[in-house]
């Protein structure tokens, strides 16, 4: 057993410290919360494990002091790091993550109750204390606070004493101890402790012993990522180890680097960095392809790296350049690392050293079956998460795309550093929503252009017939320079699938035609390097379905969780078939180290919902379904397991509610019946809610929320928001229900998606 105060004590002094293999701090504010009701409760919050070492041959994070004997925390971290910075108030020094989850955190002397600080609700109130403030000062100072209530004064006192107490909370410790305890074991006994979270990955465990002998190899390796970043690129630290064991040992498997002498592996590490940086600028300069959302085929870039190793550092001329990007968009399209990626680099990488780009090239036409041609099938792809998406970017970047707006070519240097470029749909999504197309046809990638900002919002919801004609009239060949099909008769929704299978031809011609230029090797022209734009944006103000999804991600972020991938291609591990376009993907769960994979799939009849499942996947097909599992999740992970869940508000009975109350319920009613009947959406959850708490606690519930619900967003897209509930409580018989934040709220919904009303 030790003290809690004595580990912080030893955490100071540097005798406690965590081992670099270790995840950093991934605890949110709830949970933080969670756990010190516990602490206050009393209730088991569970023990330490410990490894007991000299220290020689470990890497740490934070300065290990002396030369005795170590303490490193293999399980407990984030609790103890909540506890730390809590009674510090400051993050200890092995410290990486977000110290806001633990900052500002307060106690209600007189419910009792545990809140992070809200200026609205505690500005001026004596009854919340700071509870870092507490542990820094013991509970005396604060007696004066509670003058205006002396008879309680005691009682509250008495509480303070109780959290202050804490520091002399009695922890279960467990030690690993030998000095024969070999990193691996210790790594392997870290992962069957914490089998409940995320598992270190091969690379953690290659990792792990290289930083043995290189302290800082983590630290440079993150450097190196953050540049990156900082530049619009966003890669893992598995990804740049994985390009640095194949400049090091042209080998596809982390064990490649067991052997492997640290000075070898910065050395390594040092020339992937610079090869990295090399295909970027290229990839950037010549395909346009300048940021993270558009940056395709990961998982090429080990290969290139070691075609940069094997060649001295450098492409050998033009022609080499360019055939290594013909292949690098090809394997990007197809596919061709989503499957058994050790496998599949470690045959490129022997082909590599065999017979260079063009044995690439020779054996990705083998495993297409004898064929790279680009077909206008290829791009029946829906949505910016599609493979085709960054084509379609690279098209308009290097093949002299003009903006509809100015007439000008989309080049950085000619638009100015004041505009960006932004995802246009050429026919509105809610023109074709009304027209009775679903969700995958409305987003395909053939409805996609980028436009200047201007542009964009001046052309706003107008439809191809209204507006290509003046296009043409200004600006002769803008539209031809975008792949627009120029017969008038495609610009009408009623030809919508027309214009699609349309525009397909001309861009699989025009892909095919700068692909086969790729190929042949060389530029005929001077080439002029691409500015990059560095960010393009999609502006959906006007559709439900993307409000709905950005407040979620909102929503989640501020409950601590993490930011997900948009538009995400979910892949087959085993043959790198598409299962899934997510229109957001967790991969590492809502939280690093803390459950499955998450993803949010709104057109569930496009995905493989079993094989995701098989695999293992979280998939949530509904907003708000996904919404409420976080709120629970939260909930059972910051230590309420052992409070009772709130019984339902029942539904009062018809006899019990006023006049316009019982219209309003007969009006609800009939707003699921409606939606049913004349929009074939059956709203089953709506229906749920109706029965379990009432029509009025229903309405009030969904004006609450801090987005639309999946019901307001299903009714969107079939054009029929008359049959919303924030439209049924701004009818003049039901206004006084509601109070003016809620019609509010109503009205202010209905504005955003333009319905003013039958």
């Amino acid at each position: 057993m030790a003290k809690l105060s004595t580990m912080l004590d030893q955490i100071d002094a540097g005798t406690v410290l965590l081992p670099e293999f270790q995840r950093g701090y991934v605890w949110n504010r709830d949970q933080v919360r969670g756990l010190m009701r516990s602490l206050y409760k009393g209730h088991p919050v569970g023990g330490l494990l410990l490894w007991e070492t000299p220290g020689r041959g470990v890497s740490v994070r934070g300065s290990m002091a002396g030369t005795g004997t170590h303490l490193l925390l293999l399980d407990g971290q984030q609790r103890v790091t909540t506890l730390y910075g809590l009674i510090r108030g400051h993050a200890p020094n092995f410290f990486e993550g977000d110290a806001n989850a633990f900052t500002g955190l307060r106690f209600n002397v007189d419910n009792e109750a545990f809140e992070f600080y809200a200026p609205g609700k505690m500005v001026g109130d004596s009854l919340w204390v700071d509870v870092t403030e507490l542990f820094k000062s013991g509970p005396v100072p604060f007696l004066a606070k509670f003058a205006h209530s002396p008879e309680r004064a005691n009682i509250y006192l008495d509480r303070l004493n109780k959290l202050w107490q804490i520091r002399e909370r009695e922890f279960h410790q467990e030690k690993i101890t030998g000095a024969d305890k070999s990193v691996d074991e210790i790594v392997d006994i870290f992962n069957r402790v914490n089998s409940g979270g995320t598992k270190l990955s091969k690379g953690d465990l290659a990792l792990a012993k290289l930083c043995a002998q290189w302290t800082d190899a983590r630290v440079t390796m993150r450097d190196m990522l953050a540049r990156w970043k900082e530049a619009g690129f966003n890669f893992s630290l598995d990804w740049l180890l994985r390009n640095t064991t194949a400049v090091a040992t042209g080998r596809s498997k982390f064990e490649a680097l067991d052997k492997l002498p640290a000075v070898a592996f910065q050395e390594a590490l040092t020339k992937s960095g610079d090869y990295i940086g090399t295909f970027l600028d290229v990839v950037s300069s010549r395909l346009g392809l300048d940021h993270n959302r558009v940056l395709m085929g990961r998982y090429a870039f080990p290969v290139v790296s070691r075609l940069l190793a094997v060649e001295g550092g450098q492409f050998k001329d033009q022609e080499q350049q360019d055939k290594t990007l013909f292949w690098y968009v090809h394997s990007s399209l197809w596919g061709r690392f989503t499957g058994s990626t050790e496998t599949t680099l470690q045959q490129d990488y022997d082909i590599v050293c065999e017979s260079g780009i063009d044995g690439l090239i020779k054996s990705l036409e083998r495993w297409r079956g004898g064929n790279l041609d680009l077909r206008p099938r290829d791009f029946d792809g829906s949505t910016m998460g599609s493979r085709f998406y960054p084509l379609l970017y690279m098209l308009t970047r290097v093949s002299g795309a003009r903006d509809f707006g100015s007439g000008l070519n989309l080049k950085a240097e000619m638009l100015g550093k004041l505009t960006s470029l932004q995802v246009h749909h050429i026919f509105p999504k809610a023109l074709l929503y009304q027209a009775g197309f679903d969700r995958t046809i409305v987003n395909a990638i053939a409805n996609l252009c980028f436009l200047t900002q201007q542009t964009n919002l001046t052309v706003g919801a107008r439809t191809p017939a209204d507006y290509f004609a003046e296009v043409q009239a200004k600006h002769p060949g803008a539209l031809e320079s975008q792949w627009i099909p120029t017969d008038p008769e495609l610009w009408r929704v009623e030809n919508y699938e027309r214009f699609l299978a349309a525009r397909r031809e001309l861009l699989a011609h025009a892909a095919q035609s700068f692909l086969t230029e790729l190929r042949l090797g060389g530029a005929t022209v001077e080439l002029v390097p691409l500015e990059p734009f560095g960010a393009v944006t999609a502006v959906e103000v006007d559709d439900a379905r993307a409000a709905q999804v950005q407040h979620l991600i909102d929503e989640l972020l501020s409950m601590g969780l993490v930011e997900p991938a948009l538009d995400a291609e979910i892949a087959d591990p085993e043959n790198g078939r598409v299962l899934a376009m997510a229109e957001a993907f967790w991969p590492e769960g809502l939280q690093p180290g803390q459950g499955a994979p998450i993803a949010l799939e709104l057109d569930p009849e496009a995905a493989d919902l079993p094989r995701l499942e098989e695999l293992g996947y979280g998939v949530f097909t509904s907003v708000d379904a996904l919404l409420g599992y976080a709120h629970r999740r939260n909930e059972l992970s910051a230590g309420e397991l052992e409070a009772a869940p709130e019984p339902r508000e029942a539904a009062p009975a018809p006899s019990e509610l006023a006049t316009n109350e019982r219209e309003f319920a007969h009006a609800m009613r009939g707003v699921y019946d409606r939606a049913h009947a004349e929009a074939n959406y059956t709203a089953a959850y709506f229906l749920g809610m109706l029965a379990d708490i009432g029509p009025l606690a229903t309405a009030r519930k969904l004006l609450n929320a801090p987005a639309v619900s999946d019901g307001f967003a299903a009714l969107w897209e079939r054009g029929r928001l008359d049959l919303t509930v924030e439209a049924l409580v701004l009818q003049p018989q039901f206004e006084s229900l509601f109070d003016d934040r809620e019609r509010d709220v109503a009205r202010s919904r209905l504005d955003q998606f333009a319905y003013h009303g039958s």
